[in-house]
């Protein structure tokens, strides 16, 4: 995010809840802000429908710091490390980890990000570990609670071809692959492609689809849609 600047995100992940034909609506509100040019904190909300109505679930503190940056025209290198603490009240139902919506616990990790030109490549890591969550939802004994996380990403620049004023609409092409690696050796792969539009240099969105290549732990609603909406409000601080 820009230095100064205020953001707002809005989530909507509509998943296939398996084996039913139910879809799980989980909605992520989010207030961030850019400090400064290296350091982000966001807020984030938690709220779902699995309790078979729409209620708020918990929320988070998440932060990013930029370490690195090696930037040039039309190219740069970034490295940044990022931590999240979240709360959550629902019931655990899965053995995946899932501190970002789900359960409550810590996650910390790192970020590269590397342009080229229209090109952009993205990796994660990550270590989570889950905790109790409220209403009396203590994690299983039987359930690994610490997991290292992983994704690749690719983005394309598609439109447009020539850039003339910061006013024109950029389209994004991406494809990410996720992955969770459990300590008692369960882990899952996920695909999730996504087209992204970003208008007047200020207003972000997403349209992603994520689907499971494999996996051999049990996961309620790995495959769905993705709308995400976000908008800055540069030097607002």
């Amino acid at each position: 995010m820009p230095a100064r600047s205020i953001g707002v995100r809005l989530s909507n992940w509509f998943m296939d809840e398996s084996p039913t034909d139910r879809v799980n609506y989980h909605f992520v509100p989010e207030v961030m802000w850019g400090a400064n040019k290296y350091l982000m904190l966001h807020v984030e909300g938690y709220f779902s429908n699995r309790s078979e109505k729409f209620n708020m679930e918990g929320g988070a503190l998440y932060a990013k710091y930029r370490f690195f940056s090696n930037d040039k025209v039309y190219r740069h290198l970034r490295l940044a490390a990022f931590g999240r603490v979240s709360t959550n009240n629902g019931d655990i139902h899965q053995e995946e980890i899932q501190i970002n919506g789900h359960n409550s616990g810590i996650e910390l990790g790192l970020i590269g990000t590397q342009l080229l030109h229209k090109l952009a490549l993205s990796t994660t890591v990550s270590y989570q570990h889950a905790m109790n969550n409220g209403n009396g939802n203590e994690y299983p004994a039987t359930l690994s609670d610490n997991a290292l996380n992983y994704s690749l990403s690719i983005g394309r620049l598609i439109l447009p071809k020539n850039y003339t004023n910061y006013k024109q609409t950029n389209v994004n092409l991406m494809a990410e692959f996720l992955g969770q690696n459990l300590l008692n050796n369960k882990m899952y792969m996920d695909i999730a492609t996504s087209v992204q539009f970003i208008i007047n240099s200020q207003t972000r969105v997403d349209i992603g689809y994520k689907k499971e290549l494999y996996s051999n732990m049990l996961r309620t609603a790995p495959n769905g849609f993705l709308i995400r909406i976000e908008h800055l409000f540069f030097n607002a601080l």
